[in-house]
């Protein structure tokens, strides 16, 4: 993949996009960003077969964005550039151990004249941690509709994740890490709702990689994967008044799916609307739809995360 391209001018505060801008004119969150762009840029071992390694400075598991954003690269470097990936339907069946790299291995299942289906399996210390099946579609004409986007302040109207956590990632021990992701709350964010008494089972957020991505369809569809992990069960936490870190709360993806309705790109902003429909047996349902700021629903996503409050 191609490194992220630089724009704006030597000096100015912001893009005309509202990007902020450094004295030298790139992207404030470039190397951030840069980094996320590498870390999907697998490397290809054998035809069907790629390595994946995560970031020096991971936690105790993989994050499941990165491995389902890793997992969907393999497979579009399988298949003809000019076939959009339609939908993705993974499982998280091992955590991943982000010492070491991860093997991918794709299993082309069709070709077809319209349609190419792909199986990936992600594989650490000899067992599978990870699986993903992907369908990936010509572009051609046909009926065309979608769901209009709720009514929300602007993103730059709210403050940013680090604004909102301040005093919230000091007290459960958390350095500010910086994230190729600007996310920024609509709805409460969850350790807020937590104290306030908020128990709407929803979460909206405007997202955002934080600078320029390459003219490049699949890595901007992975980057939007790999985002689309990152506030999801918020919807469900939100609903019974718990949040990690907070309270004795383990969790972890179980499955996750989504829907590309239509292009997009992911340096420009989306609205994420989450909610929750269920949540049973230690387990949580959650669901959300990636709206442009012009207010185009281009991809559905839903999850299953398991979610056990040790009492």
């Amino acid at each position: 993949m191609r490194q992220a391209a630089r724009a704006g001018t030597a000096g100015s505060d912001d893009r005309a996009d509202g990007v902020p801008l450094d004295s030298d004119g790139t992207p404030h969150g470039q190397p951030v960003l840069d980094r996320l762009v590498a870390l999907l840029d697998l490397e290809r071992i054998e035809e069907n077969i790629f390595r994946g390694v995560s970031p020096a400075d991971s936690p105790v598991r993989v994050f499941g964005g990165q491995v389902a954003g890793q997992a969907l690269v393999a497979a579009g470097r399988t298949v003809p550039a000019d076939r959009r990936v339609h939908s993705l339907h993974s499982y998280f069946i091992r955590g991943g151990d982000p010492r070491v790299p991860i093997v991918y291995e794709v299993d082309r299942i069709r070709d077809g004249r319209s349609f190419t289906t792909r199986r990936v399996v992600a594989v650490q210390h000899g067992k599978a941690i990870f699986s993903l099946s992907a369908s990936f579609q010509l572009d051609e004409p046909g009926l065309d509709h979608a769901e209009g986007m709720p009514q929300v302040p602007d993103p730059e109207s709210l403050p940013t994740y680090a604004e909102s956590a301040k005093g919230y990632l000091e007290k459960i021990g958390l350095a500010r890490q910086p994230r190729p992701i600007d996310i920024r709350y609509v709805t409460p964010p969850p350790w807020q709702a937590r104290d306030s008494g908020h128990r709407e089972a929803r979460s909206q957020v405007w997202m955002r990689a934080d600078g320029v991505l390459p003219e490049d369809d699949l890595l901007n569809v992975c980057v939007l994967a790999y985002a689309s992990d990152m506030t999801l069960l918020d919807s469900v936490l939100t609903r019974h008044g718990v949040y990690w870190g907070t309270d004795k709360v383990l969790g972890a993806s179980l499955d996750h799916a989504m829907w590309f309705h239509r292009p997009f790109r992911a340096d420009e902003w989306f609205l994420y609307d989450c909610e929750s429909p269920s949540a049973s047996n230690a387990r949580g349902l959650a669901t959300g739809r990636f709206f442009t700021r012009d207010g185009l629903l281009v991809a559905t996503v839903v999850q299953e995360g398991l979610l056990r409050v040790i009492r």
